[in-house]
């Protein structure tokens, strides 16, 4: 398994960790933001942190039937991960902004699902995914990311996580904002409310 050093540096070498001022999707403000599009645009730098995680989720759960995972972060990883483990991978893309399952995917009644992300901040986007399984009749088998940057404050899971690193960064709100971040052209690099 990839160290935390040498994680941090395949992030930053990939320009997936980003300095700034950051909305994140959750609303909250931050003065860092991983973007997993960019590790992920990079597949012979990310295989090792996908060979990680797959193998922590192996190591974690015994049994799933298939991988959910939300568009679009969750899509790559969700497939790569997915093609590691054997499993069947679909994912849920939003549309008039809640998730729903298109292009003839479906869970079946029984299984075991996976929800797999690319990020983990509040949990918001993986738990409108529980419904999806809820819905099918089918089991959460549990949650799992590439990051998980949670906080006890800010996470409405309450299931383990299994992520290949765990990265602490400071969030703000709106009426907090230290004076460092006040002078900073804020960015909104989410997709939770592209429409």
């Amino acid at each position: 398994m990839l160290s935390h050093k040498k994680s941090l540096n395949i992030l930053k070498k990939t320009n997936a960790l980003l300095e700034g001022h950051f909305v994140l999707s959750s609303g909250l403000h931050s003065t860092q933001y991983i973007q997993c599009a960019k590790l992920l645009s990079y597949p012979h730098l990310a295989k090792e942190i996908c060979k990680s995680l797959a193998k922590k989720i192996k190591k974690n759960y015994k049994s799933i039937d298939l991988i959910l995972a939300p568009a679009m972060g969750g899509v790559i990883i969700g497939y790569e991960v997915g093609r590691l483990l054997k499993k069947e991978t679909i994912f849920c893309e939003r549309v008039n902004s809640k998730f729903v399952l298109r292009r003839g995917f479906n869970i079946k009644k029984g299984s075991k699902v996976l929800i797999l992300e690319d990020v983990i901040t509040t949990g918001k986007s993986s738990l409108e995914c529980v419904r999806l399984i809820t819905k099918s009749g089918a089991k959460l088998v549990g949650f799992a990311s590439i990051i998980d940057r949670s906080t006890k404050k800010t996470l409405k899971i309450k299931k383990k996580i299994i992520s290949h690193m765990k990265i602490n960064v400071q969030t703000f709100d709106k009426k907090n904002l230290p004076e460092r971040l006040k002078n900073i052209p804020i960015s909104v690099p989410g997709s939770r409310f592209i429409q």
